[in-house]
């Protein structure tokens, strides 16, 4: 049997599962768990451990057909300069609550579109942050960037700010797949964005593309990636289309048909991988790629990648504090999200509440289980002597799916007394196999699916 069909018949294609950026996933947060949480967690840091702090601008001037993030589009800067107002609210308002001298070792500013705001709301907002939070000495400030709506201008603004990292949006080069998208984003004006970066003395640069998007083919996808490559970004990631218009119903407007089916967005993955690691990138997780000198790659090797609401990260900080609509916080106790419709979240904080409308609290077996579902997504191996360090004999409990593994997925895994790891082979069944440890099935929820 090829080896493609053993991946199908193992669940490859038809398989919907979590992409594992939190466990428990969103879908299990509760309303039962609030603001009365929120403010217990912040009181309770320990302000000797830095945090992260993550800002969500939900506005975009145009609203990408593919994408299922919490957007809205605007084409007036009028409820943007409002939005800022009750985001400086929030900040004020969490850091009442916190203990004297929490420093942040990371800012990411996410959306949306965060270079939707002018020069102005850059250095309004970055100073609400920084009246509430000091920075580390390595501190990392990160912030998505839409090439077709900044400037020299803007991008001087956040450098101004201490932006140290850009996350470039580019998805596909070809205008036939941008055309089906809804969003046309030249390679001219990329590359032009790249080079006002650098010349600002932005040294990290990343770039999101997208597979499985309409009318993809082998040949656009590498004109892509070699157009990208040009660009030599610092690190990549390579997202899979989630096709998903119960959730998002813009995506409606993509013809299904037009789509790759599920074969051919398995052969795009492999070329864009194949094209990165011949260009010297290292294979980062599931879906990122990083020169070996980038954090990423260091992390990686040495065992201390993790994995967030971002993606892959090598940011250490066990805290991370979302302000904004829909933006999601996790504490050492679990998780808390914001309340996710903007009206909503504007109205808690403006009647000067904590936005938090839900969460989900942890228990030692979500820990366990949660930790293991991390090893597997970040190095492909599950360490049991580290499992049992941290949760004791509990992690024994683990053991009756390590032998369900090894029955279903036989010589893809490697089995040792000291670990499960997953073989070159069968890491594209990542997630599934992952999802082996995940004890709570939402009912009603579908996932996107495991390719």
């Amino acid at each position: 049997m090829k080896q493609i069909d053993r991946l199908k018949a193992l669940g490859l294609f038809d398989s919907r599962v979590p992409r594992y950026t939190s466990y428990p996933t969103a879908p299990l947060f509760s309303a039962e768990i609030g603001a009365a949480e929120q403010a217990r967690a912040l009181q309770q840091l320990d302000p000797d451990v830095p945090v992260s702090v993550y800002l969500h601008i939900p506005f975009c001037e145009r609203l990408c057909w593919f994408c299922a993030c919490r957007t809205q589009g605007t084409q007036t800067l009028s409820p943007v300069d409002s939005y800022l107002d009750t985001l400086a609210k929030e900040i004020r308002q969490v850091g009442t609550l916190l203990p004297k001298g929490v420093r942040m070792g990371r800012m990411h500013w996410g959306g949306g579109t965060p270079t939707i705001l002018t020069p102005a709301m850059i250095g309004r907002l970055a100073q609400a942050v920084k009246s509430v939070f000091a920075q580390t000495e390595d501190w990392e400030f990160s912030v998505e960037i839409d090439p077709t709506l900044v400037d020299r201008d803007k991008i001087a603004a956040l450098a101004a700010e201490g932006m140290n990292r850009a996350s470039i949006g580019i998805q596909d080069f070809d205008p036939l797949v941008q055309q089906a998208i809804g969003r046309m984003q030249s390679f001219e004006v990329t590359r032009s964005c790249v080079d006002d970066l650098r010349a600002a003395g932005i040294r990290s640069l990343n770039a999101d593309l997208v597979y499985g998007l309409p009318h993809q083919s082998e040949a656009r996808m590498a004109d892509t990636v070699d157009k990208v490559l040009s660009l030599d970004p610092d690190r990549m990631a390579l997202f899979g289309y989630a096709h998903v218009p119960w959730v998002a119903k813009r995506q409606k407007l993509i013809k299904e048909d037009s789509l790759p089916d599920d074969q051919a967005r398995f052969q795009l993955a492999g070329l864009a991988a194949a094209r990165f690691a011949a260009a010297g990138y290292e294979a980062i997780g599931i879906d990122h790629f990083a020169k070996p000198t980038d954090r990423l790659a260091q992390a990686a090797r040495h065992g201390q990648l993790r994995r967030n609401f971002q993606g892959y990260t090598d940011d250490a900080c066990p805290t991370l504090i979302g302000f904004g609509a829909s933006s999601i916080s996790r504490f050492d106790g679990g998780y808390l999200q914001n309340a996710a419709a903007t009206p909503a979240y504007i109205e808690r904080v403006e009647a000067g509440q904590l936005a938090a409308s839900r969460g989900y609290l942890m228990t030692p077996e979500d820990r366990l289980r949660g930790r293991a579902i991390e090893m597997l997504m970040c190095d492909f191996r599950l360490d049991r002597a580290e499992l049992a360090r941290g949760h004791g004999t509990a992690a024994a409990a683990l053991d009756d799916i390590l032998q369900a593994l090894a029955v279903r997925f036989g010589d893809l895994l490697r089995f040792t007394d000291e670990a499960l790891e997953i073989l070159p082979e069968g890491r594209p069944l990542t997630r599934i196999i992952a999802s082996a440890f995940d004890a709570h099935t939402p009912e009603g929820v579908r996932y996107s699916q495991a390719s």
